[in-house]
């Protein structure tokens, strides 16, 4: 089945179509600017692509996932200026006549990396996308988890030595909680550049490497995934993801038992740049 793939990112939207990574045309990008010029180049993008048989979109949120909203599937509050309340579903199924499917990017990106990536053969795994913001997709016995709304996960509490790290945190909702001080904005509010801008060796790395450490933890003591993978422009460092697996192995005690121990828990993308959009086509053809 050939389908389409929609990443919509806070910064830039990917557009694909295909059946896999083997069969993917070159994605088309699009920067994310206001949600009715933005989504019209979504769909003048999803017009050179036609025909498919649906579409998938893995998006930013907070989302609305329940399909019988009165209000449809879409956008809810988001800190991002003009994107609130946006629907994304119902427009593109109007205009292409296909099923439209809705998920976080993390789960998205979950769901690729579970069929083409480093999760395949797993039913329980974990992605967590750490730069612009920290987000979690979570994977339980091969499908997304989906409650009253979608996880948040980036959002959890963790401890902060205010002797080490006196940054009080970039969250606005909650100040020092994960994404608060991991993501890159906080790291550039600590060091005064832009985090794609620091080397490898900078003393800021393995601290962020022990806040994703604690959030690897709690996901294992939460719903034991068998596999984490850690993405983002962040996440991607290799010091900061050995630094995560090391502190999630430190806040773990010794208390969890399992051979898959012996080998890292904590890996990269295998999808790289095409985790997110692969994602959605994932998405689509659910």
């Amino acid at each position: 089945m050939r389908v389409a793939g929609i990443e919509l990112g806070g910064t830039k939207v990917v557009v694909a179509a295909g059946t896999g990574p083997d069969d993917l045309g070159d994605p088309v990008r699009i920067a994310t600017t206001d949600p009715v010029a933005t989504m019209q180049a979504v769909a003048d993008a999803l017009e050179l692509l036609w025909p498919f048989d649906a579409i998938g979109i893995a998006s930013f949120g907070p989302l609305c996932l329940d399909p019988d909203d009165a209000d449809g599937l879409r956008i809810t509050a988001t800190p991002k200026p003009g994107w609130s309340q946006t629907r994304l579903a119902a427009p593109l199924a109007e205009r292409f006549g296909v099923p439209v499917r809705l998920d976080t990017d993390v789960n998205g990106a979950a769901l690729g990396e579970g069929r083409w990536g480093a999760a395949q053969g797993l039913r329980d795994f974990a992605y967590i996308t750490v730069g612009t913001g920290v987000g979690v997709g979570l994977v339980v016995n091969g499908a997304p988890v989906h409650g009253l709304l979608h996880p948040e996960a980036g959002h959890l509490l963790v401890r902060r030595d205010p002797v080490r790290d006196p940054y009080g945190g970039h969250c606005p909702f909650h100040g020092d909680c994960l994404e608060g001080l991991a993501c890159g904005p906080a790291i550039a509010a600590r060091v005064g550049r832009p985090a794609e801008e620091l080397d490898d060796a900078h003393p800021v790395w393995p601290l962020v490497g022990d806040y994703i450490g604690q959030l690897c933890a709690s996901l294992m003591l939460v719903t034991a995934p068998r596999r984490i993978i850690l993405g983002g422009g962040v996440g991607q460092r290799p010091g900061v993801r050995a630094a995560a697996e090391a502190a999630m192995r430190i806040y773990l005690a010794g208390y969890l038992q399992s051979p898959a121990f012996e080998r890292d828990i904590v890996v990269p993308p295998g999808l790289g740049s095409l985790s997110g959009v692969l994602g959605a086509i994932t998405i689509a053809r659910k």
